[in-house]
């Protein structure tokens, strides 16, 4: 359930004092009988509010995604000059928070959604213009989705491996390479694919990248049937026939 907007609600009090304990003293700091005393109320009203203490972990990270959707957007270019180079900074942006709150990112990754995780929702949607855009220009190697799991699953990765390298063996050069190694994997060198790498795959996902979605020249039904196509298309990566 999303946050109130009340700046002193009972909700956002329990939510910031189980945020505050979390981060200062692990999982285990996170009672319910911990939690009501350092919001200054009873453990009842964290049953009334969320149910039990798996509610509330889903409200913090709800909380954690609202906290991070807030400096995403605040970095968002609607039209970048470089989608690549927007890739980069946004994959950045998701493991800098990682690294530096690395006990409400864990919860964040292990919120069960039972609530609607608007925010969550809204910062998946952020990520997935951001393939998008690298598709309409021609620089996608892999199908949007795929590219979309691999961007996050190197990401969190990432956070996950520097969080669990003990503090004297962390290097800052994995998280860059493990970054390129993302890049190679979803991104083309170029945007336009050289004569010995030719076919209709590339075309295939640009042009379903650039398809409005309410386009008038075509029906529901030649709408449908052409993403079809486009989509199988898209998937085909063998070289065209002599």
């Amino acid at each position: 359930m999303p946050l109130r907007d009340t700046t002193d609600s009972p909700r956002r009090r329990i939510v910031a004092a189980a945020v505050e304990l979390l981060e200062s003293g692990g999982p285990d700091a996170v009672s319910t009988r911990a939690v009501a005393a350092a919001a200054g109320m009873q453990p009842p009203a964290i049953y009334r509010l969320f149910g039990d203490k798996e509610g509330l972990l889903e409200a913090v990270a709800e909380h954690g995604y609202a906290q991070f959707l807030e400096s995403k957007r605040a970095q968002l270019d609607p039209s970048p000059a470089d989608p690549v180079e927007e890739l980069r900074r946004g994959w950045d942006l998701v493991v800098e928070f990682g690294v530096s709150r690395p006990e409400l990112f864990t919860v964040m990754n292990r919120a069960t959604g039972r609530g609607p995780a608007a925010a969550h929702r809204a910062g998946l949607e952020i990520l997935h213009g951001r393939v998008r855009r690298l598709a309409a220009g021609g620089w996608l190697r892999v199908d949007e989705e795929l590219a979309a799991q691999i961007i996050q699953a190197t990401g969190q990765g990432a956070v996950i491996t520097w969080q669990s390298t003990p503090a004297e063996h962390r290097n800052p050069e994995l998280l860059t390479i493990m970054r390129e190694s993302m890049v190679a994997a979803v991104t083309r060198a170029e945007p336009t694919v050289p004569a010995a790498e030719s076919g209709p795959a590339p075309a295939a996902r640009a042009l379903r990248a650039a398809l409005p979605d309410d386009a008038d020249v075509l029906s529901d039904a030649e709408q449908r049937l052409l993403l079809e196509w486009l989509t199988r298309l898209a998937a085909d990566d063998s070289p065209p026939r002599a």
